[in-house]
């Protein structure tokens, strides 16, 4: 099962390719779609789809994970946000490609065992469930927190709404 873990944002959106096969995880390819920030908006909604349509036809993934929106105090963060979700969502159901979705409290309980984690124990116990040597740090690890939300997607194929996976 190929599977493309998406850590939603409209400046960096991070990603993860995984094959998961036999209770066993291989690491594809990871990586970051970036705008700038002082392109339009919509051109940058557009930028990141046409980036989304990219991976869609170079890894073909089965199943896409994606992290649930997570409601800060900044509005303004949030619309922008949901609204790049929203192109990403576009682009995998164009590819007729599965969409699980996953809270930041599933996603750090299934991969830590604890859904009040932090950040940094995400990454750590992502990196030890993909065998890598170290985190991959590319624009704030959004990569490995892709990773890890597809990780959370492996253990949910059967049953969409749990997200319980042991290392």
């Amino acid at each position: 099962m190929r599977i493309l873990g998406i850590d939603p944002g409209y400046a960096i959106i991070g990603w993860g390719v995984l094959d998961y096969k036999g209770n066993k995880f291989s690491v594809v390819d990871y990586g970051a779609i970036t705008t700038q920030a002082k392109t339009p908006f919509p051109l940058r909604l557009q930028m990141i789809y046409t980036d989304m349509i990219g991976l869609f036809d170079t890894y073909h993934p089965e199943v896409m994970s994606m992290e649930k929106l997570f409601y800060n105090n900044n509005a303004k963060t949030v619309i922008d946000v949901a609204q790049a979700r929203g192109v990403i969502t576009l682009s995998a159901q164009q590819k007729n490609v599965p969409i699980f979705e996953y809270t930041p409290l599933q996603v750090k309980q299934s991969v830590v065992g604890y859904g009040r984690a932090e950040k940094k124990q995400v990454q750590e116990m992502t990196r030890l469930i993909l065998n890598l040597e170290k985190i991959p740090i590319l624009y704030s690890s959004n990569p490995i927190l892709a990773a890890s939300s597809a990780v959370c997607s492996s253990s949910s194929l059967d049953t969409p709404f749990s997200c319980m996976v042991t290392p």
